[in-house]
């Protein structure tokens, strides 16, 4: 054999080699993802949302070609299973202690069957709809407002025991929130996904904090925000401050800005910040999931971080429901976000192309103050580790966008 023949060879060998190394180490990885991926779910709270809602009336169709998952944040003063947090947790969490729960983020993602994009449709926190079993009022308040009369009335009925009566006004908050989403959007909940303030303060703490941008320095005393104009890092108290602030450019809307551009990086970092393979990491994340989060029985954490994936590498196109009044008064003198429900409707259709027709104007009977819809946004572009362990690379936004 020549020179040159054993050379080729040799380098064939090697190639051989190399190629193989890579797909060992490609497959480890891959296995130890997902048996970091088992660890989370068996750490994960479940309830039984879907089983109650198969009988909510005038519910949407099952199949409308998509599966849409309801994600849920929560600033209940209490774990996932229902304990009290203590002072000191609270005092981190800069919030109040009280007995009330309020659902501060409302976003419905949409994710088609047929591949096609996906989309997370927030709604304000103050939209004003009507709750069943309660009243007219904003869209926050139907869970904990329906689990405190849920709860008053089994006690009233002689169930005793506070961890069931605790489980059973859960059920019926959660029932009416999804109720009220699926009536205002006309989309079908199949997913249901919940974390609070607690395990979003340990997220943050977790992954070292969230990269973010400014347009200008801003500050707010009721929800301790601080912070300086420009990029920088928030974590724990500081991130809940950011995505919590209440005086802010365009109410309601402005803060949803900040939220989806945060949900971006949070999960950005989150799945390139090494948290899988990373022991403490890893054991920080089960650690805050244990605490904070609850999904339905049925949802596959697998599928929840598919999507995570596109929510950070903008895959996912951000909207925001149409409103036609940020700050209107009601007849209790509280400030609410108003809307035109048919107009909401119709515009959904459009943005998941049911329809191509026009979205109804809401300005004719709208009051003071009406605004248009969002234009989607798409966020991220960073590289990230794929769930196969492969380089995910997308070529879109490289730095962090700013908001107000």
């Amino acid at each position: 054999m020549s020179a040159a023949s054993r050379a080729r060879k040799a380098f064939l060998v090697t190639g051989r080699t190399v190629v193989a190394l890579v797909a060992v180490a490609t497959l480890v990885f891959s296995g130890y993802f997902w048996t970091a991926l088992r660890l989370v779910k068996q750490n994960t709270n479940t309830t039984q949302i879907l089983e109650v809602l198969e009988d909510v009336p005038n519910s949407p169709p099952v199949e409308d070609g998509a599966v849409d998952i309801l994600l849920v944040g929560s600033d209940s003063r209490t774990d996932a299973q229902g304990r009290p947090l203590p002072a000191d947790v609270l005092r981190k969490l800069r919030t109040e202690s009280t007995d009330g729960v309020n659902t501060d983020t409302v976003i419905v993602l949409r994710v088609p069957r047929n591949g096609g994009k996906a989309s997370a449709i927030s709604i304000p926190r103050d939209t004003y709809v009507p709750i069943a079993g309660y009243r007219e009022d904003k869209i926050n308040s139907a869970y904990g407002a329906v689990k405190y009369l849920t709860a008053e009335r089994l006690q009233a009925e002689g169930v005793s025991d506070q961890a069931e009566r605790e489980r059973r006004s859960d059920e019926a908050g959660r029932k009416a929130l999804v109720q009220a989403v699926q009536e205002l959007t006309g989309m079908r909940v199949d997913h249901y996904a919940e974390i609070n303030l607690y395990g979003f303060y340990l997220l943050t703490e977790v992954i070292g904090g969230v990269r973010v941008c400014l347009k200008a320095g801003t500050s707010d005393p009721n929800s301790g925000a601080n912070f300086r104009a420009g990029e920088q890092t928030v974590s724990g108290g500081d991130a809940l401050s950011f995505v919590r602030q209440r005086n802010m450019p365009g109410g309601d809307l402005g803060r949803i800005a900040r939220q989806q551009v945060f949900m971006s990086q949070a999960m950005k970092q989150l799945l390139s910040a090494g948290t899988f393979t990373d022991p403490a990491k890893l054991n920080g994340l089960l650690d805050a999931v244990s605490k904070s989060v609850v999904v339905d029985q049925k949802l596959d954490i697998a599928t929840l971080a598919t999507q995570a994936q596109g929510l950070a590498t903008g895959n996912v196109e951000f909207a925001t429901i149409p409103v036609t009044n940020i700050d209107f008064r009601n007849e209790r003198g509280q400030s609410v976000v108003t809307v035109d429900r048919e107009a909401v409707k119709a515009w959904v259709r459009q943005l998941i192309g049911e329809t191509t027709a026009p979205v109804p104007s809401t300005t004719s009977a709208a009051p003071t103050g009406s605004t248009t819809p969002s234009t989607p946004s798409r966020f991220g572009g960073e590289r990230l580790l794929s769930l196969d362990g492969a380089r995910a690379v997308t070529a879109q936004q490289p730095s962090v966008p700013c908001v107000d």
